[in-house]
């Protein structure tokens, strides 16, 4: 697992450009492009040759690497690198030579005291003509969601399972034609890139080297790997999303490249399953759905759904239904949790109103009387007629029995599976024909199946130990039938 240290991302608008401050010294401007090796005005803004996006959702963090040609000159060239009006973080910013990099050395980096969002790097160049940077950076407001729709077929069999993913840049900044890949998973941050960017450029030179390092290159080393980087070039074909393992992360490479302007937002694909089997299960849980039986749709995200090639990002699901009538019935909509390869896809429909769901008493009552005489700890367990033949006992512990139904009536037209879960404190003696089960060391989980248009009763007794009797805190299970 990688952890990244916090950098929020904001909204860039860049200026490029070697410095005009040695253009007298050296005969003239210098002018970017592939001509003749000059200075570059600085007003001229190098066009972005490339531009790589690669959006951490759960801190609202983005890794922006560009590219752009600029044409050098012999000797030492002071490049220029501004962000006016954005909150980008200032140690977040690195510079790199794609070209030529033998013969091009990054000599110091100046954060002038009175221009807080500027820097300059002094370049030593061997050579006179045009090299290929990377810049790379960290900002914010470009973020990502996902949502999914499924179709169950008429029979509820079968569901037709598909994911889209949206980015959304609210940045300030235009990418055009940028590469776009998404993180899948949690990252946990030690700083916010906020705070940093509210900084001065002096400021930051001031933190210590290991911390400024730490929010930079730990996030960097990863997400700036070759090996994550997706490939793909614009074609006639959908967009496609290549998705790939980087520790417990999963990166989203989408295919081709995208132009995201500001303030808008764009759909694609990220996965279509067809004919997804998929089981209905009724549950009783009140810890998760509250005091009521739901219909859930269950299924699993690995290969023979036709899923598993990736975890499933949290994100909005919309259920519908064949209505046979060459329509779609709706059936719920909710948002579900990051769902990892092999993990069940559990999908709550809500109650049904065509199974009715009761718990009855049937009956309550007391025995097994423990008596304690003149308080101390001699005790004795009352005889057969209810007496004790002995003077000054108390009652010291006895047996509470609460005998119920879970009475279900199916009024569907297929037959339905139960699970109940019941929670008991205090030490408890579960009886039952319905071979219960431990969920964990208080709660009890029995099931059972009910025919189409038939009535079902499970019958269970609840026997509680109270006072000398009471020995521990949970439910020991018990074979038999429970008698109303």
């Amino acid at each position: 697992m990688f952890k990244l240290r916090h950098r929020p991302t904001f909204s860039v608008t860049w200026k490029l450009a070697l410095a005009a401050a040695l253009a007298a010294a050296l005969g003239g401007p210098l002018r970017c492009g592939t001509a003749r090796a000059r200075n570059v005005d600085l007003s001229t803004v190098p066009n972005r040759d490339s531009v790589e996006l690669t959006i951490y959702n759960s801190e609202d963090l983005t890794l922006v690497r560009e590219t752009r040609k600029v044409t050098f000159k012999k000797g030492v060239n002071p490049l220029q690198y501004s962000w006016a009006n954005t909150l980008i973080d200032p140690s977040s910013v690195e510079l790199k030579f794609l070209s030529h990099a033998a013969q091009l050395d990054l000599l110091d980096t100046t954060f002038p005291h009175d221009k807080r969002q500027m820097l300059y790097w002094n370049v030593q160049s061997e050579f006179d003509g045009e090299a290929v940077i990377q810049i790379t950076y960290f900002t914010s407001g470009i973020t990502w969601s996902a949502d999914y729709i499924g179709i169950a077929n008429k029979a509820e069999t079968t569901l037709n399972f598909e994911g889209f993913v949206r980015v959304h840049n609210h940045s300030g900044e235009e990418y055009e034609n940028a590469q776009v890949r998404l993180v899948v998973g949690t990252i946990n941050l030690v700083e916010k890139i906020a705070q940093l960017a509210q900084i001065t450029p002096a400021e930051v030179t001031t933190l210590a080297k290991g911390e400024r390092d730490g929010l930079r290159l730990d996030a960097a080393k990863h997400a700036m790997s070759e090996s994550a980087a997706g490939a793909g070039g614009p074609g006639s074909a959908p967009k496609q999303i290549v998705k790939e393992g980087l520790s417990e992360y999963f990166i989203f490479s989408i295919e081709g490249t995208e132009t995201i302007p500001n303030d808008w937002s764009k759909r694609l694909r990220s996965l279509a399953a067809a004919a997804v089997p998929f089981r209905i299960q009724y549950r009783y849980r009140p810890t998760e759905y509250g005091d009521q039986l739901v219909r859930m749709y269950l299924l699993t995200n690995d290969e023979k759904s036709q899923l598993g090639t990736s975890p499933l990002p949290d994100g909005q699901v919309r259920l519908f239904r064949d209505n046979g009538r060459d329509g779609l019935s709706y059936l719920t909509e909710q948002h579900t949790k990051y769902i990892p390869i092999g993990d069940k896809i559990e999908l709550n429909l809500g109650p049904d109103p065509e199974v009715v769901f009761e718990q009855i008493k049937l009956r309550s009552f007391r025995d097994n009387f423990w008596m304690q005489q003149n308080g101390t700890s001699v005790y004795k367990k009352l005889n057969e007629d209810g007496l004790v033949k002995h003077e000054n006992f108390s009652v010291a512990g006895w047996d509470d029995h609460q005998i119920f139904t879970q009475r279900i009536r199916n009024y569907s037209a297929q037959p339905i599976d139960v699970e109940v879960r019941r929670s008991y404190d205090g030490h408890i003696l579960f009886r039952s024909g319905f071979k219960p089960t431990l969920f964990d060391y208080r709660t009890v989980q029995f099931s059972a199946t009910v025919a189409a248009g038939k009535r079902a009763d499970l019958y269970y007794d609840v026997i509680r130990h109270e006072g000398y009797l009471a020995k521990q805190n949970n439910v020991t299970l018990e074979a038999g039938e429970a008698h109303p």
